[in-house]
């Protein structure tokens, strides 16, 4: 039976010990100047050399020619003390989590003071240092602050913070390190040149990312391999295979999903995945890695040289290839979703579907500044990477960009933007208009205005075609990007106030595409934008979508608001009729369950508005009766007449109406001539029944 690599290969100098430099070189000076101190302490991970530098120190001590910082091997000291020798009487080596109690510090103290047998010092090597109890420790500090000529102490902890703080500072402290990458993978290509082994270099960079810098694990690990190891040697399949790592080709397939936002090919990923018995949370936590590495290599871009990433020269090739296709913006908000879901993988029950709903995260856009930042690096990317025409136009692409939070059919008839028309700036490409409209537009000559029909519902357009002279967006004046289609203000005549151009209208089946000014746009701005646009009508319709964005969210406030119907919106809050009292006093009486409605409200509707709360046993009745008085406390659709003279007025204006119409809290001060002043001498009882319309139903004589 064959040694254990970690043991065949373990080091006898000071010079082979990998990785450690920091350590060996002033621990070599020492010995050769004559400056050993009499107490060392050695700390760092698992694996990295402790114990074998303490048995080298030792041998370099015990040398015939020592202290030496290089043995000569020859000596019955140095073949005693070798890598795989017998050992000597003399060196001792105590693992202190069996010998951790004070009856066992009492005796190695009594031992310590005898003179060495065939030696020049006796060197305690105590490994495991932390475990040694509070006793035990405060019992060997005389014998260790003042040690007798002879006596050397080696202590190996991998928990140095547990180590008495008064043994700390009577020793020399050298802490290890974990080996790099790079380094363990040449260590391990010349293990498996010595042991004769053919071994792939992806193989070996698996072996050294699975050992995390530990020079013994990755020994272990390549063991394994090599026991298992074909007429082929150590392949990179058959790691994959042994270890339960991620194939990088998976890898690379799932970051060019994310990418391209390719549900189904990241499903398909996730799917292999399980059905291969992989570790859904070892997938996660190999993505994670390879999100670092993307984003490192996007910062800098020689990182490999510098040794910020290791990886095979192919993998890097794909790896550059992907840091195109995803911005800084998409690497880094991907990674923090990853990392979240790290945390929920812990213990999970059905590891896949915490592992699906990380990936349906990480496909879904978000309105928060990271969402909003990647999607404008994607369409700049997109829009870098659009060819140009041979008579110096830019041709627009006919793939269009997914909607990234498209609003509901009702509501997105109904948002009409009343803000006057933006400077004239450079066109944003459009990635849904084909090229074909855009050129037909340019080349036709500038045309007469002419008033369009006003429409009855006004909806999201592209951008005009064609223009009068001197209008954003014609030939004869500076292109605007794609907007809202605005109302401009109407006369009493009915005609246009402004220069009208022409809207063309989309396409059957075409869908429209973000802006930028919308991608720009928090979900509270663009609510407040299009606040007035939405009457009550368009509430009502989208109240069930409401209410299913309000179950997933909470439950129990879905339970609390079901049968819930809006009957009327003022200026400031949405009435919400509701058929049980009780249902509705525990609603309104807990203000998350009512900050989860509003929100729903707000992601459904757009409408960020207060919510206020009635009774009544049948809401579909009262939506009936209050609808023409709703409709008038909301904004006008396009055609309604605002006042009884017959002018028309914008919502714009009507809003400014009402807020000069509200009286200032500073204002509202009681007058002499007040009408509410007079009481007509009403108090108590009578003043509820005037003000409230309260009956009495019992009284209680309390005497």
């Amino acid at each position: 039976m064959s040694l254990a690599l970690y043991r065949t290969y373990r080091p006898g100098r000071l010079s082979d010990v990998i990785g450690q430099e920091h350590v060996t070189t002033p621990l070599g000076r020492a010995l050769d100047s004559g400056r050993a101190h009499h107490a060392y302490l050695f700390t760092g991970p698992r694996g990295c050399g402790k114990t074998s530098t303490a048995r080298i120190f030792a041998r370099s001590l015990n040398c015939v020619q020592g202290p030496t910082s290089e043995p000569c091997e020859v000596c019955p000291s140095c073949v005693d003390l070798a890598p795989n020798g017998p050992g000597t009487i003399d060196v001792i080596e105590m693992d202190a989590a069996s010998h951790r109690g004070v009856d066992d510090a009492r005796d190695l103290r009594e031992k310590a003071m005898y003179a060495p047998a065939l030696s020049t010092y006796r060197i305690y090597i105590i490994d495991e240092a932390h475990q040694l109890t509070s006793d035990a420790a405060n019992a060997l500090l005389k014998l260790i602050e003042e040690p007798p000529p002879h006596l050397k102490f080696v202590f190996a902890t991998t928990e140095p913070d547990r180590i008495l703080a008064t043994i700390r500072s009577r020793t020399h402290h050298y802490p290890f390190r974990l080996v790099s990458s790079r380094r363990l993978i040449e260590h391990l290509a010349w293990v498996c040149e010595q042991e004769g082994v053919a071994a792939d270099p992806a193989a070996l960079a698996l072996v050294a990312k699975a050992a995390a810098g530990s020079v013994r694990d990755s020994l272990s690990i390549l063991g394994q391999l090599v026991a298992g190891s074909g007429p082929d040697g150590v392949t990179y399949a058959n790691a994959v295979v042994q270890l339960g790592m991620t194939d990088s080709a998976l890898l690379d397939e799932a970051i060019s999903a994310v990418a391209s936002s390719d549900g189904a090919s990241l499903f398909s990923v996730v799917d292999r995945v399980v059905e291969a018995g992989l570790d859904p949370r070892r997938f996660a936590s190999d993505i994670l890695e390879r999100f670092r590495d993307l984003i490192v290599l996007h910062q800098i871009p020689d990182a490999e040289s510098s040794g910020l990433i290791d990886a095979p020269d192919e993998q890097l090739a794909t790896m550059r290839v992907q840091v195109q296709e995803l911005g800084l913006a998409q690497l880094s908000r991907a990674a923090d979703l990853v990392n979240t879901g790290l945390t929920e993988l812990k213990g999970a029950t059905a590891p896949r579907l915490q592992l699906e709903l990380l990936c349906a995260r990480l496909l879904l856009p978000t309105a928060d500044d990271a969402g909003v930042l990647a999607r404008v690096e994607q369409l700049e990317q997109r829009a870098s990477a659009t060819p140009v025409a041979h008579d110096g136009r830019q041709a627009t692409p006919v793939t269009s960009v997914p909607p990234t939070s498209p609003a509901p059919p009702t509501a997105a008839a109904r948002m009409v933007s009343t803000t006057p028309p933006a400077p004239a700036t450079p066109p944003i490409p459009s990635l849904a208009v084909p090229s074909q409209e855009s050129e037909p537009a340019l080349a036709a000559p500038p045309t007469p205005p002419t008033p369009p029909a006003p429409p009855s519902r006004p909806t999201r357009t592209a951008p005009a075609a064609a223009a009068g002279p001197g209008v954003a967006g014609g030939p004869g004046g500076p292109p605007a990007p794609p907007k809202l289609s605005s109302i401009a203000p109407t006369t009493s005549e009915g005609s246009s106030a402004g220069p009208p151009s022409h809207v063309p209208a989309p396409e059957s089946g075409s869908q429209e595409q973000p802006t930028a000014a919308e991608l720009s746009q928090s979900p509270v701005e663009a609510t407040a934008t299009n606040e007035v646009a939405i009457d009550l009508g368009a509430v009502v319709t989208m109240w069930p979508a409401v209410l299913e964005a309000l179950k997933s969210s909470s439950r129990v406030a879905h339970t609390l608001a079901e049968g819930s119907v809006p009957i009327s919106r003022t200026s400031k809050a949405l009435v919400i009729a509701h058929p049980e009292k009780v249902r509705m006093d525990i609603l309104r009486g807990n203000k998350g369950h009512v900050e989860q409605l509003r929100i729903a409200i707000l992601d459904v509707v757009r409408l960020d508005t207060e919510i206020d709360f009635t009774h009544n046993p049948e809401p579909a009745a009262m939506v009936a009766k209050s609808a023409p008085t709703a409709t008038s406390d909301s904004s006008p659709e396009v055609g309604d007449q605002s006042s009884d003279d017959g002018s028309k007025k914008s919502a714009r204006e009507r809003i400014a109406e009402q807020v000069q119409d509200e009286v200032p809290v500073a204002e509202d001060v009681a007058t002499a001539d007040d009408a509410d002043l007079d009481d007509s001498g009403l108090s108590g009882l009578a003043l509820i029944q005037r003000e409230l319309g309260g009956t009495v139903m019992t009284e209680y004589d309390n005497d």
